[in-house]
């Protein structure tokens, strides 16, 4: 077990785990995290993690460490790893350890801990079905709990028509994002997200450069009728952002199901309706472009946003993110 530099050879070993793929060494590096943790047996590298703790999140009187970029080959290699990563945190000031999670919550974090029968969709976090063990033999227990649930007929939805009236009648309204202009709706957008989670559990920003490259990489996918804009008197309050399943594809079936990733109401227009609004709008416009089902995708279980999937919403995944005290 050592630490090893973001830079060169240890670098590129880091990055590399047989049998769980590569992580890209620019992601790495853009990510910026204060200690990079790589364990090898026999100089192959059997487990990574990386490490922060002076940009962790804030989480009541604790002081957080962050665990990502988490890959492991076995249980023996993990229990290396968690606990060289707990006692480096605690060297550092932290008294709570937090993952998986690469340094954001804007980034990859949680694990999947109740898989079900459904295939994984679009931009959904996977995992080896082991890990969330490897968390608790190293004294790790859930700290938060997500879901996603299934819509299988958007026929069946109701629109909360009275909402829509009552907002437009105050000057609200809703459009697709312009891709003509991706670069300012870019910039819209990550202001607004910025505003809009601020208050969310364990956020941390990310900069403007980071969530451009992040949201650039999916327009290739993108349906702008599926990802909307609220305004009001020209400034944008509010969007939703969903996007095809095209993971259907690659299992040869035709792309008739939408993945529901987020909404974002500005602080200031909170308790409007505004984000109920955005649903409906968002599936609706999937009705008439064809869409039949709808996942709306990884929902904190204490997140009132929730609501907007039930009872129309079945659950069929969960995912934990873990937390051990030092």
């Amino acid at each position: 077990m050592r630490t090893v530099s973001p830079s060169g050879d240890d670098l590129r070993r880091f990055c590399t785990l047989s049998g769980l793929g590569e992580l890209d060494p620019e992601t790495v590096c853009r990510h910026a995290p204060d200690a990079l943790l790589l364990d090898e047996e026999a100089g192959t590298p059997v487990g990574r993690a990386s490490l922060w703790w002076r940009t962790a999140p804030n989480y009541g009187d604790e002081r957080v460490g962050l665990i990502g970029h988490f890959a492991v080959v076995d249980g023996v290699a993990a229990s290396r790893i968690l606990d060289a990563a707990c006692a480096l945190l605690a060297d550092n000031g932290c008294t709570l350890a937090v993952g998986p999670m690469d340094g954001s919550t804007w980034r990859r974090y949680r694990l999947l801990t109740e898989r079900g029968t459904e295939p994984t969709f679009f931009l959904e976090p996977d995992n080896p079905d082991d890990w969330p063990g490897h968390f608790e033999r190293a004294d790790f227990r859930g700290l938060a709990h997500y879901y996603s649930a299934r819509c299988a007929d958007l026929g069946t939805m109701r629109t909360a028509d009275a909402v829509a009236l009552r907002l437009r009648k105050y000057g609200f309204t809703v459009r697709p994002i312009d891709l003509a202009r991706i670069d300012s709706e870019l910039t819209t957008l990550w202001s607004l997200a910025t505003d809009a989670f601020a208050d969310n559990f364990l956020y941390t920003p990310i900069t403007e450069e980071e969530f451009r490259a992040m949201y650039m990489a999916l327009l290739p996918v993108l349906l702008p009728e599926l990802v909307l804009i609220a305004e009001h008197e020209g400034r944008a309050v509010g969007f939703g952002f969903a996007v095809p399943d095209v993971m259907q594809t690659r299992r040869g079936l035709p792309v008739d199901t939408l993945v529901f990733k987020t909404i974002g109401v500005a602080k200031c227009m909170n308790r409007r309706g505004i984000g109920k609004w955005i649903f409906d709008c968002t599936l609706q416009a999937a009705r008439t472009l064809g869409f039949q089902s709808a996942i709306y995708a990884l929902i904190h279980a204490d997140n009132p946003s929730g609501r907007l999937a039930h009872p129309s919403g079945r659950d069929f995944r969960r995912y934990t993110l873990f937390a051990r005290k030092l």
